[in-house]
This record gives C-alpha cells, structure tokens and sequence, in this order.
C-alpha cells in the first residue's frame, strides 16, 4: 500500500481521514494474506479519496505565490517611492 504525504494527510477532512484511514488497515490486511489481486481495487479507491485534498494543497501553494508576487510587487513599490524621495532630496541640495 502506498501512503499519501502528510501534507495531503493533513489537509483530509475528518470523514476523508477515516475512510483513509481504514481502507489503508484493509490494504495491508490483504497485503499480508497475499492477496494483491484485491489490494489494487483498495489502492485504487484510496487514489480517488485523495484527490480533493491534493487539489486544496495546489490550491495554498497557488495562493501563497499570489500573496508573494503582491508582496515583492509592494516591495518594489516602496523602494522605487523610496528612491523618488531619495533624489528629490538631492536636487534640494544642490539648489
């Protein structure tokens, strides 16, 4: 039986973790009766559980390069701010 990561574990809602849960406990059960024949249908099911919660972990991955691009866009905004003021200042001085 193949695991998902933890971080698709983690995003599981409680229902989606226990049916992980006990369809892995079933997996491993005919793993050790050696009847592998029955253990792909279990993976199989197991593959298809999990495709909501890989979806909401694109999903945070997606949004945390959104919320980075805003910051290093506000970022660059202040500096470029930063250096208007910066020359304005120098233009004072040498009036």
């Amino acid at each position: 039986m193949r695991h998902c990561s933890v971080q698709v574990r983690g995003l599981l809602t409680r229902d989606e973790l226990d049916r992980y849960n006990a369809l892995i406990e079933v997996g491993h059960y005919l793993e050790s009766q050696n009847r592998y024949d029955l253990v792909y249908p279990v993976q199989k099911e197991i593959d298809i559980l999990i495709l909501p919660a890989i979806e909401r972990l694109k999903e945070k991955s997606r949004q945390r390069d959104r919320d980075t691009e805003a910051y290093l866009a506000g970022k660059n905004e202040l500096s470029r701010d930063n250096r208007f003021e910066f020359d304005d200042e120098d233009d004072e001085d040498e009036n």
